[in-house]
Order: C-alpha cells, then structure tokens, then sequence
C-alpha cells in the first residue's frame, strides 16, 4: 500500500524528532475529549463529523487493539436513561452515569488475592484481536459513551496508514492492573502481598510482549512505532516506591522496548503524574519517548531536557489550565519557552495529557497555529530563546 508524499514526510518528521534530529517543523499530536470536540466543531461553525486529525493535518495517529486478558463482548447489565452498567473483558464492572464526564469503576471478578493467583489470560496472539469487529475494553469504555466497535484493528490500521506515522498500541502491567483489580486494590496488596503482586505484574508484562509481536505481524508492516501506556504516578511522585517498579515492572518495559527495536520501531511511553523518579530508568531500559509529562504534576520539559539533554526525547507538557484561560499572549510566551526543548529534534507538540472541554476551539485553534508558525526548522524562537539548550 503506497503512501503519499505528503504522509512519508509526516513519518520521517516523527521518527527524526524521535531520534535527536531536526525535521523540517516539529511534529504535532494529540488526543481529545469528546467534550472539547463537540465544542471544537460548534464554535469553528465545523461539520457534525469534522476530525481535528484531518483538520489540522496532525502528523500521527495511535491504534489500539483488543488488549483484553478475556475476548469476549462486553456485557451489559444495567441499562437505562441514566446509567449503564456492563461487564468488560478484563473482568471490570464499569458504570458510565451520562451525568458525569468519566465512567467508574465499580468492581472486580479478580476481588480477592487469590483470585489474582490464578488469573488466566486468553491467548495474546488470538488473531481476532487484530481482525475482528467486537467490543474491547480501551475503545469501547470512553469518556462519553459505553460503545461497540465499529471495525477492526486492522481496518483502522489501514485507514490511518495513508495519513498519518501510525502507532500500534500495547499497556503495561499497572495499566493492566487499573483494569482488572484496581487501583485501590493494587496498592493496598502491593502493601500486603508484594511478592504476589510483583508476580502478577511479570506474568502480565509477559502476555502484553506476545501480545505486542502478534500485533507487529498482524499489521504487516504498517506500524511507524508503538505507544506504551503504563500509568504509574500521581501529581507528586510515583503511587509505590520505585525500587519496587525496578524489580517487577521495569523488566518487562525492557522486553518491550527491546522487541519494539527489533523490528525498527520507536516506542513512546505514556505515564500520567510525576514520573520525574523514574525518568533515567526509562533512557536505560530503551524508552524513545515520555508522554505526557503533566504540567499538573509539576513538570517542565524544559527543565528535563536540561537535565537529560538527548538522552530522551518528550511529547506534550502543554498545560490544558492554561490553555482554558485562553489569553493568547500568555499562550504564546509559554509556548515559545517550552519550544526550546525542540531544539535538536526530541519533541513532539501535544497537551500536558488530552485536550477536555473546558479548552475552546478558538484557542485551541490559535495554539495549533502557533506552532505551526513558529514551529519551522531552524526554530526562531525571539525573546523566548534560551541559551543554555542546544
């Protein structure tokens, strides 16, 4: 399947970036609420079914597949005005009330520790994870609506493979665990049965690097990389001791990374909150780049390339409050500053996590331009320029 011109300057933008050289402009991305998109369209006078991808000819697109440890359709067991209840292929009790922005997790089948000694998982390489048109859990349960797939993996693989550096998807074991146990439960038997728990993470690390080998086949050869979601971290830390992330999540993020590379594909690696504790294990275990480094969390990519230099490369640090002020010359000071990070290439333009409803069209509209324009290799930064990064 042949690409254009015009996307085979998109994936070289992105892998350049990735790897410390300057491209042509800095890459830009993002992902996006379902709030802020009603909004986005309403307020740029948009069609009902405009995508900011398209819009702004964003440079890369991340595709998920079926990641759930149990293939099977989600369940719904309540189901009414208000509410709706289902059962997900991790074994999670989800509840959406269309009151409120996010769903809740309201249970678990894995409830008791024991049950988590004999989780089982379904066969990582099951190829309808990559073919079939059914439910998972990470498309399906959004911030809107509990939906039902509509195609395939391998479907909007394609799809995006024509436009955008496409981006396959896999999660860790915390990630995992969020999903299947919870985060409560998590950290209380962390506490409680460590050496339980620690297991749990090896064995789940180990379905997602099958999973993540099966996915690269399947998608034959058009991935460009692959975003490695591992939630880890609150606004001021890591939420367990690092030393215990070292010994039982950290290998198998290596595992991954390393078959990544293998097969030439960066991974960049998404971990919400201050991750600041951890960021020199992610250069050595082969971690391309972090996302979304949390402006909420007290982090600056500037400062982080400081300390870093080109050791790693970042994606996002867009703070969302800030862009929901929408004062355009506070917008533009604060962007141009973080801009200095891109020098060299190791940057990616994105939001400190996702763009919500509170962020307008119009401002979103002017960041996006913003960079756009000042963006440009070889940066021109003005009175914004900083000295001390090269």
């Amino acid at each position: 399947m042949a690409r254009s011109d015009s996307t085979l300057r998109k994936v070289e933008r992105v892998r350049k970036a990735l790897s410390h050289k300057e491209p042509d402009r800095i890459p830009v991305h993002e992902f996006y609420w379902t709030s802020f998109l009603a909004r986005w369209r309403q307020e740029l006078g948009l069609a009902r079914d405009a995508n900011p991808y398209e819009y702004y000819d964003l440079d890369l697109m991340v595709v998920i597949p079926n990641l759930d440890p149990h293939i099977r359709q989600i369940e719904t067991i309540r189901d009414n005005e208000n509410e709706r209840l289902v059962r997900t292929g991790y074994g999670a009790f989800v509840r959406k009330v269309y009151a409120f922005p996010m769903p809740e997790y309201v249970g678990f089948e894995a409830d008791s520790i024991d049950k988590v000694k004999a989780f089982q998982f379904d066969d990582p390489a099951d190829q309808r994870r990559f073919t079939a048109i059914m439910d998972d859990h990470v498309n399906c349960v959004g911030d809107d609506r509990i939906e039902h797939a509509t195609s395939s993996f391998i479907e909007r693989v394609r799809g995006s493979y024509q436009d955008f550096a496409v981006f396959g998807t896999v999660i860790d074991a915390s990630e995992f665990m969020v999903r299947s146990i919870g985060q409560a439960n998590t950290l209380l038997w962390i506490g409680l049965y460590p050496e339980v728990i620690g297991e749990f993470a090896g064995r789940i690390n180990d379905f997602m690097a099958e999973l993540l080998q099966a996915q690269i086949e399947a998608a034959g050869g058009m991935l460009d990389g692959i975003y490695l979601a591992g939630d880890v971290a609150y606004v001021k830390g890591l939420l367990f001791a690092p030393d215990y992330w070292r010994r039982y999540f950290k290998p198998g993020l290596k595992a991954m990374c390393d078959l990544s590379h293998r097969h030439g594909l960066p991974v960049f690696y998404h971990g919400c909150g201050n991750v600041s504790d951890i960021l020199a294990d992610f250069i050595e275990v082969g971690i391309d780049a972090v996302h979304p480094l949390e402006a909420k969390a007290g982090l600056d990519v500037v400062d982080i390339r400081k300390r870093f230099g080109h050791k790693l490369a970042f994606f996002g640090n867009m703070d969302v409050r800030l862009w929901g002020r929408g004062n355009h010359q506070e917008i533009e000071a604060y962007t141009l500053r973080k801009l200095n990070a891109a020098k060299g290439g190791g940057y990616i333009f994105s939001s400190d996590h996702s763009v919500p409803g509170s962020v307008s069209g119009e401002t979103y509209d002017y960041a996006v331009g913003l960079v756009r324009e000042r963006g440009a290799y070889p940066l021109d930064l003005g009175e914004f320029d900083l000295s001390d990064i090269t």
